[in-house]
């Protein structure tokens, strides 16, 4: 049975919602929007279903959140609540969202439009296999505001294609970089374009990057 996460911080509704969606799906549930991520985490949902106003943190950025990391941007979300379609669809399905259901829910309609996004979701393929690697390397290049940047950063998450790390450096989308391994002597392993920023401006923040070009340097090869 696949899970569904339901966020609402209405107790009545997200009863009503696992009493006319249990029979389908397995629940998970939180009235608190700050946990949902880490629940998706844990749980990695078939999908979530997403109430728009809760105090403190509003669907809106919980919607963008989900969809902006790589861990859970390919779990469809679907935004259940009492504001107009009119109003609020078109900026939600922009933040990531598949379906838009208004207040009361047309619970016929929910299974339906659930039941055709999960049958033709396809799982995440990757080019390459990623490995659990810590590997400290050097990165070279130009800042958002062209000035020349020579960071450190460790990746723990590697392919032969590419490199998630810790990067505090102010970087535009598509910024490109020389890749260097540390160590005695320092060696240039390829030239990577930045695709993905993750938890931008925070001490999290995390860096995606893509090969452009490897050298023989590189620790990990394609198959």
């Amino acid at each position: 049975m696949q899970k569904i996460l339901i966020v609402d911080d209405d107790r009545q509704m997200l009863a009503l919602h696992r009493m006319r969606l249990a029979d389908t799906y397995e629940i998970i549930e939180t009235m608190e929007p700050e946990e949902a991520l880490g629940l998706a985490l844990e749980h990695k949902p078939a999908a979530i279903l997403l109430d728009l106003m809760m105090p403190k943190f509003s669907g809106f950025e919980l919607c963008q959140s989900l969809h902006s990391l790589s861990y859970t941007s390919l779990i469809p979300i679907f935004v259940i609540t009492g504001e107009s379609a009119v109003k609020y669809k078109e900026h939600c399905e922009g933040l990531g969202a598949k379906a838009y259901f208004e207040k009361p829910v047309d619970y016929k309609e929910l299974k339906l439009r659930l039941a055709v996004e999960l049958r033709t979701k396809q799982p995440e393929r990757r080019t390459h296999v990623r490995v659990r690697m810590r590997i400290i390397l050097k990165l070279r290049g130009l800042d958002s505001q062209g000035k020349k940047i020579d960071i450190s950063a460790a990746t723990e998450n590697a392919s032969a294609g590419g490199f998630l790390c810790n990067c505090q450096a102010s970087l535009s989308k598509d910024a490109v970089v020389e890749v260097f391994l540390t160590g005695a002597p320092e060696r240039r392993v390829g030239r990577a374009r930045m695709v993905r920023i993750e938890f931008p401006g925070t001490a999290w923040q995390r860096c995606a990057f893509e090969f452009t070009e490897t050298t023989s340097d590189w620790i990990l090869r394609p198959n």
